[in-house]
């Protein structure tokens, strides 16, 4: 096994904590994929309506052009292909859009073409389509579909709304049968217990991560819209 550093003097009780830390984040790889299976081995999820969004030319250039209706349904591109759907956190109450959610989006809208070769994926908001989409200009998402739901019950059925309009982040996860009919098969949410309030989906992010790996750790740091 390589050596993790070329440092020629490293004291010993750094060495013993350095070992001590790496045997445990092996640890927690490998629970991460006891996690990972657990979720992939879900039984079926239960059957959901056919949503409809609006949606703009994929040109975010274009400005306000007209937009279209689309369905949950037409968002698979093929059988067999998961959708994974990211909850931004815009529109009715939430007259601004979320500096966290932002941030996530940012880094999605980097990898989202390496995702589309596994599954489709797209950005919905309770936003109206002008205001989404000059949001996605603002930020360069032009690798993203991004859908206004705003009119519909999806964001409330998936949690990410409540009945006030308070928007929350979410990741959901639907799959298709043979038949036609659309399930849900997984979602994800920031907040997972009383005592855990916005950790549940931060692994999708990856400036958690580096921070992470900093002495200072996150500490209270938040994200801004503009730095």
């Amino acid at each position: 096994m390589l050596r993790q550093t070329n440092l020629a003097e490293e004291p010993a009780d750094y060495l013993a904590a350095r070992e001590e830390l790496r045997l445990a984040e092996i640890e927690l790889m490998r629970h991460r994929e006891k996690v990972a299976a657990q979720r992939r081995a879900l039984p079926q999820g239960p059957p959901v309506d056919d949503y409809v969004f609006l949606e703009g030319p994929a040109d975010l250039d274009a400005g306000d052009a007209p937009v279209r209706e689309v369905t949950l349904s037409g968002l698979f591109t093929a059988p067999d292909r998961p959708l994974v759907v990211y909850h931004l956190m815009y529109g009715k109450l939430r007259t601004n859009p979320c500096p966290m959610c932002t941030m996530w989006v940012d880094g999605l809208n980097g990898v989202a073409h390496h995702i589309a070769r596994n599954a489709d994926f797209a950005v919905a908001a309770a936003a109206d389509p002008p205001a989404l989409r000059q949001h996605a200009r603002n930020r360069g998402w032009h690798r993203l579909r991004l859908l206004s739901c705003g009119d519909s019950t999806f964001k409330y059925d998936l949690g990410s709304e409540d009945k006030d309009g308070e928007q929350d982040s979410t990741v959901s996860v639907f799959t298709r049968d043979g038949d036609g009919t659309i399930r849900h098969f997984y979602s994800a949410h920031p907040r997972m217990a009383d005592d855990i309030d916005e950790r549940g989906i931060d692994l999708l992010a990856p400036v958690w991560q580096f921070l992470d790996l900093t002495p200072q750790g996150r500490g209270d740091w938040y994200p801004t819209i503009d730095y």
